[in-house]
């Protein structure tokens, strides 16, 4: 929000000077982010007359004026602007002056004709772009009189980063409001009267949408001058706060918006059909707007319609074959109340930003519509004449904003502040805020104004009477509060402890975030079903992700397109699918890895990763657990049909684990030995507590055993065949030796593995060895056709 501070000090002046305002303001949340002047610095330069114009002897496009500065002689003054003219007042630089930019003035000869200073354009003086001819002043001002003081230029433009929640505050009104409450100033303003209507014109409004649109106020205004002047005051305030003037009936409308904070549009009456119709938009309705772009608009856009066709995107901007011109000789003015949740995202939807979308989708005051109404009217009446027809009014009461009442609690404050004002203290902040109170015995019943609908519950009332009491202000006391020992279940893996072992086996965290790209997503998981946001921060950004590595992926390319070509990367978080119709939530724990398996150094050759590497990671974090984890060959869209694997953990899928699959890798311009895992994050915060048994105290035995079995047979379902047939006296078992080549025909393999026997009561003997042994080598013949190898 941008306004003069010269404005603001009209409604409302405290004992501060420019820089303590600012202070107090950011210190109370409302944030200044800048304080400019309104003008560049110059000097010397008064308000003129031109009492005659002549052509210039020796240039076609210079004239030789006659000016007078009311004080002696006329100057003869040589000009070039296109606009100069006798009887014209214009600001004069006078020889000695200081123009922006720190030039001097100086009497100087113009072809051979001297001039005696210089007349100046709205640009020269750092007012405006204006630069079509000299600044045209009222024909009311003084003549000889210093510009700076007649335009009040000693003043700045306060511009304050407002949070979302202080719509109120989009107004220089609000910003009044909010000073005054802040220093204990009231407001010196005279409430708008009622304009009253001298003919009976009306237009029949029909709202459609009352649950978009609860309040819509309309009034005729005939006989109107479009082609007046905006007066030179009101060109300035809206120049100071950051609108450039677009003629008389358009500046009213965005000066009530300034002063009052609230969004109104004028339509040219005659071109309308019927009456005013507030409805939503048929599906592929199409609307030009005033800035001439073309919209294709959706059921759920709010228009303002006549009979026949569409007028204005509701809220934002409007029409082009309805706007006000020179040529307008009647107006519809519009003043509505339209709810945020129906306009928040339209504009930007469209790619627009206003004014108007920026002040609703924040909330505008209720019981704002009949002020603005009025003195937008009296402004008209004032400025471009007219006659003005009643207000009409379409209201639905029920859907308007409900006014709440909210116990305020002397406890609660006490709690939440650190210490207790007294009663009159927090009753003077409340009516200086102006909110109702009323006394209880437990405090007070507190009903907020209406513009302050940000303003819903007991801690928000708090909030406001310690901004209000001053941060500074508030009493040092220091902090207690009980200590409790929270329970840590033994069976608990904190998820820092899951986080650091990767960080040891080389990985780094990444966050993304939980928007990603369709496309992307549709590379990676395709088969899942997303969900697509409405609103969404960008294209890019559009869905919410079934997996995370579309996020890891994005940060492995980020990477690598910055020659980092070694990374390992891994991120927890949610992932979000559709299931039986309901949108669930699912803790996962993934990881990326590419480049070389270790870092470059002149003792290890380089290897690029592989399966097996991310597979070590993988099992690493499974082992923190005790949980028995099944890594079953299976095939998955994005990973590579030989080199992927499903994670199963008690029979159910967990998790994925594989290399990218080479059309994927090539789609998305990512190595093609990338590999990535992804598991359920649960899995690994739980673990088995461990237990004491006894050692035993006998000989342990170890038995090799090498069997042929087919290729296809993992190493896991032998080993899971192995453990079962011995039983408990099977204290470990390790492969350590897979062959393929001579001796073993083709499409088979042998599998060595290492069994430690050990019994709990006794020494095994070798009867008791062999039979275990012979129970094995029957179990894998009968279930996988193994053969002893010799």
């Amino acid at each position: 929000m941008k306004f003069s501070e010269a404005w603001l000090r009209e409604w409302v002046n405290p004992d501060l000077d420019t820089r303590q305002l600012a202070d107090q303001l950011t210190m109370a949340g409302l944030e200044v982010d800048s304080v400019e002047p309104v003008a560049a610095p110059f000097s010397g330069v008064i308000v003129a007359e031109v009492l005659s114009v002549a052509a210039h002897p020796d240039a076609d496009k210079l004239r030789v004026c006659q000016v007078s500065t009311g004080a002696g002689e006329a100057l003869q003054i040589v000009c070039g602007a296109p606009n100069v003219r006798a009887g014209m007042k214009a600001p004069l630089a006078t020889v000695g002056g200081t123009m922006p930019g720190d030039m001097k003035i100086k009497a100087a000869k113009l072809r051979g004709v001297p001039s005696q200073g210089m007349l100046c354009s709205a640009r020269e003086l750092g007012l405006s772009d204006d630069h079509q001819g000299l600044m045209d002043l009222p024909g009311d001002a003084p003549v000889g009189r210093d510009l700076r003081d007649y335009l009040k230029l000693d003043d700045v433009s306060i511009d304050v980063d407002l949070t979302p929640n202080r719509g109120d505050c989009l107004g220089v009104l609000g910003m009044a409001r909010e000073v005054g409450a802040l220093t204990g100033k009231d407001l010196a303003t005279a409430p708008t009267g009622a304009v009253p209507p001298s003919i009976d014109d009306r237009l029949h409004i029909d709202v459609q949408a009352p649950d978009a649109c609860p309040r819509y106020l309309g009034r005729v205004i005939r006989n109107i001058d479009a082609a007046a002047q905006t007066p030179l005051w009101m060109q300035e305030k809206l120049r100071r706060s950051g609108i450039r003037s677009l003629g008389p009936v358009v500046d009213v409308t965005n000066y009530v918006l300034l002063e009052l904070g609230q969004p109104m549009h004028a339509f040219d009456l005659d071109q309308l059909s019927g009456g005013i119709v507030v409805r939503y938009a048929r599906q592929a309705e199409t609307l030009v707007l005033l800035d001439g772009r073309s919209l294709e608009l959706d059921a759920e856009t709010l228009l303002i319609c006549d009979r026949d066709r569409s007028l204005a995107l509701a809220g934002v901007m409007g029409g082009a074959d309805s706007g006000v011109s020179e040529a307008t000789r009647s107006l519809f003015l519009e003043v509505a109340f339209f709810a945020p949740e129906h306009i928040a995202g339209r504009a930007r939807r469209y790619g627009l930003n206003t004014d108007s979308s920026y002040r609703f989708e924040r909330g505008v005051d209720p019981e704002l519509q009949h002020r603005a109404m009025e003195r937008a009217t009296e402004l008209l009446l004032a400025l471009v004449g007219g006659e003005a027809g009643p207000v009409v009014e379409a209201l639905s009461p029920q859907h308007l904003p409900k006014k709440v009442s909210i116990p305020l609690r002397r406890a609660r404050i006490e709690k939440l502040l650190g210490f207790l004002p007294a009663d009159k203290q927090v009753e003077d902040i409340l009516a200086r805020l102006g909110v109702t109170a009323h006394s209880t015995a437990e405090g007070w019943l507190a009903a907020p104004p209406a513009y302050r609908f940000d303003v819903a519950m007991e801690a928000d009332l708090i909030e406001e009477i310690g901004r209000v009491y001053g941060y500074n202000n508030l009493p040092v006391s220091r902090s207690y509060g009980e200590l409790t020992m929270r329970p840590e279940p033994e069976g608990a893996i904190p998820l820092e402890r899951i986080q650091s072992l990767l960080v040891d086996r080389d990985y780094q965290e990444v966050i993304t975030y939980s928007f990603v790209d369709a496309d992307l997503l549709q590379s990676l998981d395709p088969q899942a079903q997303t969900v697509a946001l409405a609103n969404p921060i960008s294209s890019e950004m559009s869905v919410m992700r079934t997996s995370l590595w579309p996020g890891l992926v994005g940060a492995l390319r980020y990477n690598l397109a910055r020659q980092q070509g070694r990374a390992r990367l891994f991120e927890s978080g949610l992932k979000f699918i559709v299931q039986d119709n309901e949108l669930k939530q699912i803790n996962m724990i993934a990881g990326v890895i590419v480049g070389d398996r270790n870092p470059e150094q002149w003792g290890l050759p380089r290897q690029p990763v592989d399966f097996f590497d991310l597979k070590a990671d993988v099992e690493a974090l499974l082992a923190q657990t005790g949980v028995v984890a099944e890594f079953r060959a299976d095939s998955h869209p994005a990973l590579h049909p030989g080199q992927s694997a499903s994670i199963l953990v008690n029979d159910r899928h967990a998790g994925w684990l594989g290399c990218i699959h080479p059309g994927v890798a090539g789609k998305l311009e990512i190595p093609g030995k990338t590999c990535l895992f992804e598991l359920e994050l649960d899995i690994l915060l739980k673990r088995k507590v461990p237990s004491f048994q006894k050692l035993s105290r006998f000989p342990s035995i170890r038995r090799d055993l090498a069997v042929v079995v087919d290729v296809e047979t993992p190493a896991a379902a032998l080993s899971q065949s192995i453990a079962g047939q011995a039983g408990d006296l099977l204290q470990d078992l390790r492969v350590f030796d897979v062959y393929q080549g001579e001796g073993i025909e083709s499409g088979r393999k042998s599998i060595a593995f290492g069994l430690i026997l050990q019994g709990s009561s006794r020494t095994l003997t070798d009867t008791d060895v062999d039979a275990v042994m012979q129970g094995i080598t029957g179990q894998l013949e009968r279930q996988f056709g193994a053969i002893l190898r010799e």
